[in-house]
């Protein structure tokens, strides 16, 4: 596979989920950056480093609440 050579920046949503899109670009509604950018290999990398619960913030915040 060829290396990917674009530049990506990592962004999250609302419900703090992480993707990647190219820098280049306008990020779609809803999406902001979280100042990360590298390479999609890196970018990737610092995902799997930083997002250590992958359940949806709304989620997180009622199990909370259920919890007390």
């Amino acid at each position: 596979m060829d290396e990917d050579d674009q530049q990506y920046a990592v962004v999250l949503n609302h419900e703090e989920q992480y993707s990647i899109w190219p820098a280049d670009r306008e990020l779609p509604a809803g999406w902001h950056g979280d100042g990360f950018t590298g390479r999609k290999a890196e970018c990737l990398a610092h995902i799997d480093a930083v997002w250590t619960d992958m359940r949806p913030l709304s989620l997180r915040r009622a199990m909370e609440a259920a919890a007390g």
